[in-house]
Protein backbone atom coordinates (compact mmCIF):
# COMPACT_ATOMS: atom_id res chain seq x y z
CA UNK A 1 0.00 0.00 0.00
CA UNK A 2 1.40 3.38 -0.93
CA UNK A 3 1.45 5.96 1.84
CA UNK A 4 0.28 8.56 -0.67
CA UNK A 5 -3.11 6.91 -1.00
CA UNK A 6 -3.89 7.01 2.69
CA UNK A 7 -2.34 10.42 3.14
CA UNK A 8 -4.85 11.85 0.68
CA UNK A 9 -7.15 11.97 3.72
CA UNK A 10 -5.68 14.74 5.91
CA UNK A 11 -8.47 14.49 8.48
CA UNK A 12 -7.37 10.92 9.24
CA UNK A 13 -4.14 12.26 10.72
CA UNK A 14 -5.95 14.49 13.21
CA UNK A 15 -7.01 12.52 16.26
CA UNK A 16 -6.80 14.62 19.39
CA UNK A 17 -9.12 12.54 21.58
CA UNK A 18 -9.17 8.82 22.30
CA UNK A 19 -9.12 6.31 20.89
CA UNK A 20 -5.94 7.47 19.21
CA UNK A 21 -4.52 6.51 15.81
CA UNK A 22 -2.10 4.29 17.76
CA UNK A 23 -3.55 2.87 20.94
CA UNK A 24 -3.44 -0.25 23.08
CA UNK A 25 -5.90 -2.44 24.93
CA UNK A 26 -4.36 -2.07 28.38
CA UNK A 27 -2.99 -5.09 30.24
CA UNK A 28 0.78 -5.60 30.41
CA UNK A 29 3.03 -8.42 31.55
CA UNK A 30 3.49 -8.63 35.31
CA UNK A 31 7.15 -7.90 36.17
CA UNK A 32 9.02 -10.72 37.92
CA UNK A 33 9.63 -8.46 40.90
CA UNK A 34 5.88 -8.05 41.31
CA UNK A 35 5.17 -11.78 40.95
CA UNK A 36 7.72 -12.49 43.67
CA UNK A 37 6.19 -9.84 45.92
CA UNK A 38 2.75 -11.42 45.49
CA UNK A 39 4.14 -14.76 46.59
CA UNK A 40 5.81 -13.11 49.58
CA UNK A 41 2.55 -11.42 50.55
CA UNK A 42 0.67 -14.74 50.30
CA UNK A 43 3.34 -16.36 52.52
CA UNK A 44 3.14 -13.54 55.08
CA UNK A 45 6.68 -12.34 54.40
CA UNK A 46 5.59 -8.81 53.44
CA UNK A 47 2.50 -6.77 54.30
CA UNK A 48 -0.27 -5.54 52.02
CA UNK A 49 1.17 -2.04 52.33
CA UNK A 50 4.62 -3.21 51.23
CA UNK A 51 3.10 -5.03 48.27
CA UNK A 52 1.20 -1.92 47.24
CA UNK A 53 4.37 0.14 47.36
CA UNK A 54 6.06 -2.33 45.00
CA UNK A 55 3.00 -2.15 42.73
CA UNK A 56 3.24 1.64 42.75
CA UNK A 57 6.90 1.55 41.78
CA UNK A 58 6.32 -0.91 38.94
CA UNK A 59 3.32 1.04 37.64
CA UNK A 60 5.38 4.22 37.70
CA UNK A 61 8.03 2.42 35.65
CA UNK A 62 5.67 1.03 33.02
CA UNK A 63 3.81 4.33 32.64
CA UNK A 64 7.15 6.03 31.93
CA UNK A 65 7.90 3.31 29.39
CA UNK A 66 4.57 3.86 27.62
CA UNK A 67 5.36 7.56 27.40
CA UNK A 68 8.83 6.84 26.00
CA UNK A 69 7.31 4.68 23.29
CA UNK A 70 5.04 7.57 22.34
CA UNK A 71 1.66 6.28 23.44
CA UNK A 72 -0.84 9.04 24.12
CA UNK A 73 -2.99 6.91 26.44
CA UNK A 74 -1.34 5.12 29.36
CA UNK A 75 -2.64 2.37 31.64
CA UNK A 76 -1.43 0.78 34.85
CA UNK A 77 -1.12 -2.48 32.91
CA UNK A 78 -3.70 -4.01 35.29
CA UNK A 79 -0.67 -4.88 37.42
CA UNK A 80 -2.71 -4.96 40.62
CA UNK A 81 -5.09 -7.60 39.21
CA UNK A 82 -4.91 -11.37 38.97
CA UNK A 83 -7.73 -11.42 36.40
CA UNK A 84 -8.94 -8.79 33.94
CA UNK A 85 -12.54 -9.26 35.08
CA UNK A 86 -13.00 -11.17 38.34
CA UNK A 87 -10.98 -8.71 40.47
CA UNK A 88 -13.38 -5.94 39.47
CA UNK A 89 -16.60 -7.94 39.53
CA UNK A 90 -16.17 -9.50 42.97
CA UNK A 91 -15.89 -6.03 44.52
CA UNK A 92 -19.39 -5.08 43.41
CA UNK A 93 -22.16 -5.29 45.98
CA UNK A 94 -23.89 -8.65 45.66
CA UNK A 95 -20.99 -10.49 43.97
CA UNK A 96 -18.66 -12.96 45.69
CA UNK A 97 -15.56 -14.76 44.51
CA UNK A 98 -15.23 -18.51 45.01
CA UNK A 99 -13.27 -21.53 43.80
CA UNK A 100 -15.08 -23.52 41.13
CA UNK A 101 -14.51 -27.18 40.25
CA UNK A 102 -12.84 -26.26 36.95
CA UNK A 103 -11.19 -23.23 35.43
CA UNK A 104 -12.16 -21.57 32.16
CA UNK A 105 -11.41 -23.75 29.16
CA UNK A 106 -9.19 -22.23 26.48
CA UNK A 107 -7.81 -23.91 23.38
CA UNK A 108 -5.58 -26.49 25.05
CA UNK A 109 -5.20 -24.65 28.35
CA UNK A 110 -7.22 -24.20 31.55
CA UNK A 111 -7.17 -21.23 33.90
CA UNK A 112 -7.14 -21.31 37.67
CA UNK A 113 -10.46 -22.25 39.23
CA UNK A 114 -11.40 -18.84 40.60
CA UNK A 115 -14.87 -17.63 39.60
CA UNK A 116 -17.64 -15.29 40.76
CA UNK A 117 -21.27 -15.77 41.77
CA UNK A 118 -24.16 -13.45 42.48
CA UNK A 119 -25.11 -13.78 46.15
CA UNK A 120 -27.36 -10.76 46.64
CA UNK A 121 -29.00 -7.82 44.91
CA UNK A 122 -26.49 -6.05 42.71
CA UNK A 123 -25.26 -2.51 43.44
CA UNK A 124 -22.23 -0.23 43.36
CA UNK A 125 -21.08 1.36 46.60
CA UNK A 126 -17.48 2.38 46.07
CA UNK A 127 -14.69 0.21 44.71
CA UNK A 128 -10.98 -0.30 45.53
CA UNK A 129 -10.06 0.30 41.88
CA UNK A 130 -11.07 3.93 42.22
CA UNK A 131 -7.91 4.46 44.26
CA UNK A 132 -5.96 2.40 41.74
CA UNK A 133 -7.10 4.75 39.00
CA UNK A 134 -6.22 7.84 41.03
CA UNK A 135 -2.65 6.61 41.33
CA UNK A 136 -2.47 6.04 37.57
CA UNK A 137 -3.82 9.55 37.02
CA UNK A 138 -1.09 10.97 39.26
CA UNK A 139 1.53 9.38 37.01
CA UNK A 140 -0.03 10.17 33.62
CA UNK A 141 1.25 13.75 33.34
CA UNK A 142 0.52 15.09 29.85
CA UNK A 143 -0.94 11.75 28.68
CA UNK A 144 -4.47 10.54 29.18
CA UNK A 145 -5.00 7.91 31.87
CA UNK A 146 -7.07 5.03 30.52
CA UNK A 147 -9.12 2.87 32.87
CA UNK A 148 -10.24 -0.62 31.85
CA UNK A 149 -13.15 -2.48 33.43
CA UNK A 150 -15.00 -5.65 32.45
CA UNK A 151 -18.37 -5.30 30.77
CA UNK A 152 -21.54 -5.91 32.78
CA UNK A 153 -22.10 -8.73 30.32
CA UNK A 154 -19.24 -10.67 31.90
CA UNK A 155 -21.46 -11.09 34.95
CA UNK A 156 -24.34 -12.11 32.72
CA UNK A 157 -22.40 -14.85 30.94
CA UNK A 158 -19.80 -15.84 33.56
CA UNK A 159 -21.37 -15.51 37.04
CA UNK A 160 -23.05 -18.37 38.85
CA UNK A 161 -26.10 -17.98 41.08
CA UNK A 162 -27.99 -15.32 39.11
CA UNK A 163 -31.26 -17.26 38.98
CA UNK A 164 -31.12 -17.84 42.74
CA UNK A 165 -31.30 -14.10 43.37
CA UNK A 166 -33.13 -12.76 40.32
CA UNK A 167 -36.30 -14.51 39.17
CA UNK A 168 -37.18 -11.71 36.75
CA UNK A 169 -34.93 -11.00 33.74
CA UNK A 170 -36.02 -7.35 33.51
CA UNK A 171 -35.09 -6.73 37.14
CA UNK A 172 -31.69 -8.37 36.61
CA UNK A 173 -31.02 -6.25 33.51
CA UNK A 174 -32.10 -3.08 35.34
CA UNK A 175 -29.89 -3.71 38.38
CA UNK A 176 -26.92 -4.71 36.23
CA UNK A 177 -27.18 -1.56 34.12
CA UNK A 178 -27.79 0.69 37.11
CA UNK A 179 -24.79 -0.75 38.97
CA UNK A 180 -22.57 0.06 36.01
CA UNK A 181 -24.09 3.50 35.55
CA UNK A 182 -23.02 4.26 39.12
CA UNK A 183 -19.56 2.78 38.49
CA UNK A 184 -19.05 4.88 35.36
CA UNK A 185 -20.04 8.02 37.27
CA UNK A 186 -17.68 7.14 40.14
CA UNK A 187 -14.68 6.72 37.84
CA UNK A 188 -15.56 9.97 36.08
CA UNK A 189 -15.66 11.78 39.43
CA UNK A 190 -12.26 10.24 40.23
CA UNK A 191 -10.89 12.00 37.13
CA UNK A 192 -11.33 9.35 34.43
CA UNK A 193 -11.95 10.68 30.92
CA UNK A 194 -11.09 7.53 28.97
CA UNK A 195 -12.89 4.37 30.03
CA UNK A 196 -12.69 1.04 28.21
CA UNK A 197 -15.25 -1.71 28.69
CA UNK A 198 -13.82 -5.17 27.97
CA UNK A 199 -16.42 -7.60 26.66
CA UNK A 200 -15.61 -11.11 25.42
CA UNK A 201 -19.28 -12.12 25.38
CA UNK A 202 -19.47 -11.02 21.74
CA UNK A 203 -16.83 -13.60 20.86
CA UNK A 204 -19.19 -16.19 22.30
CA UNK A 205 -21.97 -15.05 19.95
CA UNK A 206 -19.59 -15.13 16.96
CA UNK A 207 -18.89 -18.83 17.52
CA UNK A 208 -21.34 -21.38 16.09
CA UNK A 209 -19.89 -24.03 18.39
CA UNK A 210 -20.52 -21.99 21.53
CA UNK A 211 -23.96 -20.87 20.41
CA UNK A 212 -24.88 -24.55 20.12
CA UNK A 213 -23.63 -25.05 23.67
CA UNK A 214 -25.88 -22.22 24.83
CA UNK A 215 -28.87 -23.80 23.10
CA UNK A 216 -28.06 -27.15 24.68
CA UNK A 217 -28.12 -25.42 28.07
CA UNK A 218 -31.55 -23.96 27.30
CA UNK A 219 -30.41 -20.42 26.48
CA UNK A 220 -31.32 -18.57 23.30
CA UNK A 221 -28.15 -16.91 21.86
CA UNK A 222 -30.10 -14.23 19.97
CA UNK A 223 -32.13 -13.20 23.01
CA UNK A 224 -29.01 -13.23 25.16
CA UNK A 225 -27.08 -11.08 22.67
CA UNK A 226 -29.98 -8.61 22.54
CA UNK A 227 -29.98 -8.41 26.34
CA UNK A 228 -26.23 -7.81 26.36
CA UNK A 229 -26.60 -4.86 23.97
CA UNK A 230 -29.54 -3.51 25.96
CA UNK A 231 -27.60 -3.70 29.22
CA UNK A 232 -24.65 -1.77 27.80
CA UNK A 233 -26.79 0.96 26.28
CA UNK A 234 -28.74 1.36 29.53
CA UNK A 235 -25.51 1.50 31.54
CA UNK A 236 -24.14 4.23 29.27
CA UNK A 237 -27.21 6.46 29.40
CA UNK A 238 -26.51 9.90 30.82
CA UNK A 239 -22.73 9.54 30.81
CA UNK A 240 -20.80 12.83 30.78
CA UNK A 241 -20.16 14.28 27.33
CA UNK A 242 -16.42 14.61 27.95
CA UNK A 243 -16.01 10.97 28.94
CA UNK A 244 -14.77 8.79 26.08
CA UNK A 245 -15.99 5.20 26.35
CA UNK A 246 -14.70 2.41 24.14
CA UNK A 247 -15.40 -1.31 24.07
CA UNK A 248 -12.85 -4.03 23.46
CA UNK A 249 -13.93 -7.34 21.91
CA UNK A 250 -11.71 -10.40 21.54
CA UNK A 251 -12.03 -14.17 21.42
CA UNK A 252 -10.15 -15.04 24.56
CA UNK A 253 -6.59 -14.33 25.66
CA UNK A 254 -4.84 -16.63 28.13
CA UNK A 255 -1.24 -17.85 27.84
CA UNK A 256 -1.29 -16.96 24.13
CA UNK A 257 -4.34 -19.09 23.39
CA UNK A 258 -8.05 -18.45 22.78
CA UNK A 259 -11.64 -19.69 23.26
CA UNK A 260 -13.82 -18.53 20.37
CA UNK A 261 -13.64 -18.55 16.57
CA UNK A 262 -15.89 -16.73 14.12
CA UNK A 263 -16.28 -13.41 12.31
CA UNK A 264 -18.27 -10.38 13.48
CA UNK A 265 -21.17 -10.84 11.06
CA UNK A 266 -23.54 -12.47 13.63
CA UNK A 267 -23.15 -9.58 16.11
CA UNK A 268 -22.85 -6.63 13.72
CA UNK A 269 -26.38 -5.36 14.32
CA UNK A 270 -25.60 -5.17 18.03
CA UNK A 271 -22.01 -3.99 18.43
CA UNK A 272 -22.21 -1.13 15.94
CA UNK A 273 -25.31 0.22 17.68
CA UNK A 274 -23.93 0.34 21.21
CA UNK A 275 -23.41 3.91 22.40
CA UNK A 276 -19.63 3.88 22.62
CA UNK A 277 -17.08 6.17 20.98
CA UNK A 278 -14.84 3.41 19.72
CA UNK A 279 -14.57 -0.34 19.25
CA UNK A 280 -11.30 -2.23 19.69
CA UNK A 281 -11.81 -5.21 17.38
CA UNK A 282 -9.58 -8.28 17.12
CA UNK A 283 -8.33 -8.84 13.56
CA UNK A 284 -4.93 -10.48 14.02
CA UNK A 285 -5.90 -13.95 12.76
CA UNK A 286 -8.39 -15.64 10.48
CA UNK A 287 -10.38 -16.67 13.56
CA UNK A 288 -11.82 -13.15 13.55
CA UNK A 289 -12.97 -13.30 9.93
CA UNK A 290 -12.63 -10.51 7.38
CA UNK A 291 -13.42 -6.80 7.40
CA UNK A 292 -16.75 -7.19 5.57
CA UNK A 293 -18.87 -6.72 8.74
CA UNK A 294 -17.49 -3.17 8.95
CA UNK A 295 -19.91 -2.29 6.16
CA UNK A 296 -22.59 -2.18 8.86
CA UNK A 297 -20.93 0.74 10.67
CA UNK A 298 -23.62 3.41 10.37
CA UNK A 299 -22.10 6.24 12.42
CA UNK A 300 -19.35 8.59 11.32
CA UNK A 301 -18.45 9.33 14.95
CA UNK A 302 -17.57 5.71 15.77
CA UNK A 303 -13.85 4.91 15.75
CA UNK A 304 -12.83 1.40 14.76
CA UNK A 305 -9.52 0.36 16.31
CA UNK A 306 -8.09 -2.45 14.20
CA UNK A 307 -6.37 -5.07 16.34
CA UNK A 308 -3.91 -6.12 13.64
CA UNK A 309 -0.84 -6.54 15.85
CA UNK A 310 -0.96 -9.74 17.89
CA UNK A 311 -0.08 -9.83 21.58
CA UNK A 312 0.07 -13.64 21.53
CA UNK A 313 3.59 -14.02 20.13
CA UNK A 314 6.70 -11.87 19.94
CA UNK A 315 7.54 -11.86 16.23
CA UNK A 316 6.87 -8.45 14.68
CA UNK A 317 4.39 -8.22 11.83
CA UNK A 318 5.51 -7.05 8.39
CA UNK A 319 4.61 -3.34 8.33
CA UNK A 320 3.64 -3.46 4.65
CA UNK A 321 1.18 -6.29 5.34
CA UNK A 322 -0.38 -4.30 8.19
CA UNK A 323 -0.68 -1.22 5.97
CA UNK A 324 -2.35 -3.26 3.24
CA UNK A 325 -4.85 -4.58 5.75
CA UNK A 326 -5.64 -1.06 6.97
CA UNK A 327 -6.25 -0.08 3.37
CA UNK A 328 -8.51 -3.11 2.93
CA UNK A 329 -10.52 -2.13 6.00
CA UNK A 330 -10.87 1.40 4.60
CA UNK A 331 -12.98 -0.07 1.77
CA UNK A 332 -15.73 -0.70 4.31
CA UNK A 333 -15.38 2.21 6.75
CA UNK A 334 -13.97 5.69 6.24
CA UNK A 335 -10.20 5.94 6.83
CA UNK A 336 -10.93 8.84 9.19
CA UNK A 337 -12.58 6.35 11.52
CA UNK A 338 -9.74 3.83 11.69
CA UNK A 339 -7.01 3.38 14.30
CA UNK A 340 -4.42 0.68 15.06
CA UNK A 341 -3.64 -1.40 18.16
CA UNK A 342 -2.73 -4.89 19.35
CA UNK A 343 -5.71 -7.25 19.26
CA UNK A 344 -5.69 -7.65 23.06
CA UNK A 345 -3.61 -6.97 26.12
CA UNK A 346 -0.43 -8.86 26.93
CA UNK A 347 -1.63 -10.30 30.24
CA UNK A 348 -5.37 -10.69 30.64
CA UNK A 349 -4.46 -12.74 33.70
CA UNK A 350 -1.39 -12.47 35.88
CA UNK A 351 0.21 -15.45 34.10
CA UNK A 352 0.60 -13.39 30.91
CA UNK A 353 1.06 -14.38 27.29
CA UNK A 354 4.07 -16.30 26.01
CA UNK A 355 6.12 -13.21 25.23
CA UNK A 356 8.78 -11.39 27.23
CA UNK A 357 8.77 -7.77 28.32
CA UNK A 358 11.21 -6.68 25.63
CA UNK A 359 8.92 -8.18 22.96
CA UNK A 360 5.92 -6.50 24.56
CA UNK A 361 7.47 -3.05 24.30
CA UNK A 362 8.65 -3.79 20.77
CA UNK A 363 5.06 -4.66 19.78
CA UNK A 364 3.70 -1.40 21.17
CA UNK A 365 6.49 0.58 19.48
CA UNK A 366 5.59 -1.25 16.27
CA UNK A 367 1.99 -0.04 16.57
CA UNK A 368 3.14 3.56 16.98
CA UNK A 369 5.61 3.43 14.10
CA UNK A 370 3.22 1.78 11.64
CA UNK A 371 0.37 4.14 12.52
CA UNK A 372 2.64 7.15 12.18
CA UNK A 373 3.72 5.96 8.75
CA UNK A 374 0.08 5.75 7.69
CA UNK A 375 -1.27 8.89 9.32
CA UNK A 376 1.92 10.93 9.56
Amino acid sequence: MSELKINQFPEARKRTKPPFRFDHVGSLLRPERLKEARQQKAAGVITAEQLREIENEEITRIVAKQKDIGLLAVTDGELRRAWWHFDFLENLVGVTGYEAERGLQFHGKETKTHAVKVTGKLDFNGHPMLEDFKFLLSQAGDRIAKMTIPSPNMLRVRAAGISDIYKDEDEWTHDLAETYRKAIRAFYEAGCRYLQIDDTSWGLFCSEEHKEQLRAAGRDPEKLAARCAETLNEALKGRPEDLTVTMHICRGNFRSTWIYSGGYEPVSEYIFNIDVDGLFLEFDSDRAGGFEPLRFVNRNDLQIVLGLITSKYGELENPDVVKRRVEEASRFVDINQLCLSPQCGFASTEEGNLVNEEQQWAKLRHVVEIAESIWK
